[in-house]
């Protein structure tokens, strides 16, 4: 399992921390997909406490993507947040966008920071495949593959882009530079 719903409120927490005049956040969703239902029901129950307000981006098509952007970058205050799944398959088009509506962005992620966006913060991908292949391994001795608990990511990362920030006029707060696991410059 790669994600569980309650770091979904982390991604809107650490978008304050970064930018703290964000008011509003846009988040890519796939809503035919219960885990982007999930994750955009704990970012609502967090916002509040955030004075933050959540908005759905449905991630269907690069049209529809662009287009959403566009109308919610017409409001002050506003940032990003990409969650897994949908947002993959359009990496490129949604950094893109996040610079070119200069918008803080946090991602799910490290790709997301290396192709230029601002930070990210989820499971450490290398370590999960080396769990998996633990998995593969039990499996081929001849485990039931049903008998096998579903685990959760042990190892997270924090990823942090200097440049964009730069890019974006943010002030890195210390709190998040010492947070980072690794900071792009």
């Amino acid at each position: 399992m790669q994600f569980e719903y309650s770091l979904s409120g982390k991604w809107l927490e650490l978008l304050k921390q970064i930018a703290p005049g964000v008011t509003r956040a846009a988040v890519f969703r796939d809503p035919r997909n219960p885990n982007g239902i999930g994750q955009f029901a704990v970012m609502q129950a967090v916002a509040p406490g955030l004075s933050m307000e959540v908005v759905p981006i449905n991630v269907r098509d690069a049209g529809e993507i662009e287009r959403a952007v566009a109308t919610f970058a017409r409001s002050a205050n506003g940032g990003l947040i990409a969650t897994g799944g949908p947002t993959t398959a359009h990496v490129q088009l949604i950094v893109a966008l996040a610079a070119r509506h200069r918008l803080p962005a946090v991602y799910p992620y490290r790709f997301f920071v290396s192709a230029g966006g601002l930070i990210s913060y989820g499971p450490d991908l290398i370590d999960q495949h080396r769990r998996a292949a633990g998995y593969v391994d039990r499996i081929l001795r001849g485990e039931k593959p049903a008998d096998l608990p579903v685990q959760l990511p042990i190892k997270y990362e924090t990823v942090l882009n200097l440049k964009t920030a730069k890019a974006l006029g943010i002030e890195v707060p210390t709190s998040v530079l010492l947070r980072a696991d690794e900071v792009i410059e």
